[in-house]
Protein backbone atom coordinates (compact mmCIF):
# COMPACT_ATOMS: atom_id res chain seq x y z
CA UNK A 1 0.00 0.00 0.00
CA UNK A 2 1.20 3.77 -0.79
CA UNK A 3 0.22 5.28 2.76
CA UNK A 4 2.36 2.90 4.50
CA UNK A 5 5.16 4.79 6.21
CA UNK A 6 7.98 3.76 8.51
CA UNK A 7 7.46 3.94 12.28
CA UNK A 8 9.79 7.04 12.60
CA UNK A 9 7.76 9.20 9.84
CA UNK A 10 4.16 7.96 11.43
CA UNK A 11 5.48 9.40 14.85
CA UNK A 12 6.91 12.42 13.49
CA UNK A 13 3.11 12.83 11.64
CA UNK A 14 1.12 11.83 14.96
CA UNK A 15 3.24 14.59 16.74
CA UNK A 16 2.67 17.33 14.08
CA UNK A 17 -1.39 16.71 14.36
CA UNK A 18 -1.18 16.63 17.81
CA UNK A 19 1.10 20.66 18.13
CA UNK A 20 -1.52 21.62 15.76
CA UNK A 21 -4.41 20.25 17.37
CA UNK A 22 -3.30 21.95 20.59
CA UNK A 23 -2.47 24.93 18.88
CA UNK A 24 -6.67 25.31 18.52
CA UNK A 25 -7.18 23.96 22.09
CA UNK A 26 -5.40 27.10 23.01
CA UNK A 27 -7.90 29.27 22.11
CA UNK A 28 -10.58 27.42 24.09
CA UNK A 29 -9.47 27.68 27.10
CA UNK A 30 -11.78 29.10 29.88
CA UNK A 31 -10.88 33.02 29.92
CA UNK A 32 -9.87 33.07 26.18
CA UNK A 33 -13.00 35.09 25.93
CA UNK A 34 -11.68 37.70 27.91
CA UNK A 35 -8.06 37.74 26.13
CA UNK A 36 -10.38 38.19 22.63
CA UNK A 37 -12.72 40.70 23.97
CA UNK A 38 -9.28 42.87 25.25
CA UNK A 39 -8.12 42.39 21.46
CA UNK A 40 -11.27 43.69 19.97
CA UNK A 41 -11.48 46.49 22.30
CA UNK A 42 -8.01 47.99 21.66
CA UNK A 43 -8.72 47.32 17.88
CA UNK A 44 -11.94 49.29 18.19
CA UNK A 45 -9.76 51.81 20.12
CA UNK A 46 -7.39 52.44 17.39
CA UNK A 47 -10.28 52.72 14.81
CA UNK A 48 -11.97 55.40 16.76
CA UNK A 49 -8.84 57.07 16.74
CA UNK A 50 -8.03 57.41 13.14
CA UNK A 51 -8.96 60.00 11.01
CA UNK A 52 -11.99 60.20 9.06
CA UNK A 53 -10.69 59.68 5.98
CA UNK A 54 -8.95 56.54 6.92
CA UNK A 55 -11.37 54.06 7.51
CA UNK A 56 -13.33 51.59 5.57
CA UNK A 57 -15.48 53.16 3.19
CA UNK A 58 -16.67 49.97 0.83
CA UNK A 59 -19.99 49.08 1.11
CA UNK A 60 -19.20 45.33 1.77
CA UNK A 61 -16.84 46.34 4.43
CA UNK A 62 -13.91 44.37 3.04
CA UNK A 63 -11.79 47.62 3.24
CA UNK A 64 -10.58 46.19 -1.03
CA UNK A 65 -9.92 48.81 -3.16
CA UNK A 66 -10.45 48.37 -7.25
CA UNK A 67 -7.91 46.62 -9.33
CA UNK A 68 -5.82 49.88 -10.15
CA UNK A 69 -5.50 50.82 -7.02
CA UNK A 70 -8.07 53.38 -6.49
CA UNK A 71 -11.10 53.20 -4.13
CA UNK A 72 -14.52 52.00 -5.34
CA UNK A 73 -16.91 54.23 -6.04
CA UNK A 74 -20.57 54.16 -3.95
Amino acid sequence: MDDDVDSREAARNRRRDRDAAAAARELMRPGMGKVFKQIQDVQRRVADELPDGARDTTADGSGAAARDGRPRKR
